[in-house]
């Protein structure tokens, strides 16, 4: 099967051409992109399509590679030993599979995410090398290895906060999403919002295009930043004219925390407006 989008994702040519590489080089499909651009849904919505299994790995500062294998917990072995507990004669009990045992054992193929692994150390993505290419790992407490069964669909996220390894490169298939130009913007409003009237659109598009091409903006608005807004504008009942002298930058966009979230990027926007109204 060939994913295609879904009824809610909008997926551009070369970003489907991408998924369905991946799938058929089966390899991991690495997606790079601006937060806020849909990398963690995609994984969603490719198991939606696909009617696939969806294993979530979402990745943190302290998480290590032998996390998503397995782990022994040696504490509750002890702890039941004491107690005369018959558990203890059998080591499985105490072994916690981890999100690529999970995936591995699976009966259908399913779709595994790892996500945002640029959080994790630097050795992380080396301590998975063999596994995601050999689609096995050996459990020392068992004296068994664990092979995929069906090997999965897997999709690797990350913003780019660290270099990721060579080697690790090498193992997967990059794709990198494209911040949305306005046409396809609109599509994905109208995925979200298909009643919203012409007008609204119009002046909400401009504001939000002229924020993020503000020079000095340190943080952009996002794809889900600019959906938020929209409901916060719907809910309100705006009316398009008032977003009309945020849009010529001569005052803050109502509800701009949707939108703006620091203080340094207010103040440049309160700095500009300034100007702007000072200018006429």
């Amino acid at each position: 099967m060939r994913f295609t989008g879904t009824d809610a994702y909008v997926a551009t040519d070369d970003l489907m051409m991408a998924v369905n590489a991946a799938v058929t080089l089966e390899r991991p499909l690495l997606v790079k992109g601006e937060p806020g651009t849909g990398k963690t849904q995609l994984a969603r919505e490719i198991a939606q399509a696909m009617d696939a299994p969806f294993i979530d790995w979402a990745i943190k500062s302290t998480t290590k590679a032998q996390h998503g294998l397995y782990e022994y917990d040696a504490v509750s072995r002890l702890r039941d030993s004491q107690l005369g507990d018959e558990r203890v004669k059998d080591i499985g009990n105490y072994i916690i599979k981890g999100k690529l045992w999970e995936a591995f054992e699976s009966d259908k193929r399913p779709v595994l995410l790892i996500d945002e692994i640029d959080k994790a150390d630097i050795e992380f993505p080396n301590d998975l090398l063999r596994e995601l290419d050999q689609m096995e790992f050996y459990v020392h407490e068992l004296r068994r290895t664990v092979r995929a069964q069906i090997r999965p669909i897997i999709l690797i996220t990350s913003n780019n906060e660290k270099e990721l390894p060579d080697a690790f490169l090498r193992r997967c298939f990059f794709h990198y999403i494209r911040f949305p130009d306005k046409e396809t913007m609109q599509q994905i409003v109208d995925v979200h919002f298909p009643d919203l009237k012409k007008n609204l659109l119009k002046e909400a598009m401009e504001v939000f295009f002229g924020l993020r091409e503000l020079p000095g903006l340190k943080k952009k608005p996002s794809t889900s930043e600019l959906l938020d807004w929209l409901k916060l504008l719907l809910a309100e009942d705006i009316d398009p004219t008032v977003l009309r002298d945020a849009s010529t930058k001569k005052s803050l966009p109502p509800l701009y925390g949707a939108l703006l979230k620091n203080e340094q990027d207010v103040h440049l926007f309160e700095r500009i407006a300034f100007m702007a109204r000072r200018s006429n």
